[in-house]
């Protein structure tokens, strides 16, 4: 028997993003900003809702390009909040928009969003070890520093919890349970 995080239901899309994305080290810009848009689109909704939801978010936004997303104008946020694939909330969308402008900013500046963002963490996953879901934190000091670095570069819905959740997401920390069996393999690297 294969021995996961406690909070994994038992629903083959949720056990496949555990064991699969969950927690592993993404270095792709365009990974990262999608993961960074749906972290936000989350915001007060389950995850469920938004991995349901992931194939519709892709094709709705041009597969999470950041050039293409922020050139989206009026025309296209009314039709993203007309698409009953996405959370239609008109903050989230516009924010998406904005946050696409500001993450091609970062890119000039520090050369890709990877670079800006590993720096938060020493360019290496933190590894942390729990026992129980219940350790794991909402957010932490490094999630605040880097939700207060993309509030000032101009992002939206970047809060320390949902830059907390983007950091577990993206692999920045490993906070699988030790008992996961996907704890040990990330724990390598």
């Amino acid at each position: 028997m294969i021995l996961r995080c406690a909070w994994v239901p038992d629903d083959p899309l949720y056990i496949e993003y555990h064991d699969r994305e969950w927690g592993t080290p993404v270095h792709d810009d365009r990974t990262l900003f999608e993961f960074l848009i749906l972290e936000g689109a989350q915001a007060g909704l389950s995850w469920s809702t938004i991995l349901r939801k992931r194939p519709n978010y892709r094709a709705a936004f041009d597969n999470f390009e950041p050039q293409a997303v922020a050139r989206y104008g009026e025309k296209k946020i009314a039709a993203l909040l007309a698409d009953p694939g996405i959370v239609r909330n008109q903050r989230k969308v516009r924010a998406a928009v904005e946050n696409a402008k500001a993450f091609l900013a970062i890119q000039e500046a520090f050369g890709s969003f990877d670079a800006y963002v590993w720096e938060f963490v020493g360019g290496s996953p933190i590894q942390n070890s729990w026992r129980a879901v219940s350790e794991i934190p909402s957010k932490t000091p490094i999630a605040e520093t880097m939700s207060a670095s993309l509030l000032r570069r101009g992002f939206k819905f970047v809060g320390p919890t949902i830059c907390y959740a983007f950091m577990q997401a993206v692999g920045m920390v490993n906070d699988h349970t030790a008992q996961c069996f996907r704890y040990s393999e990330l724990n390598r690297l």
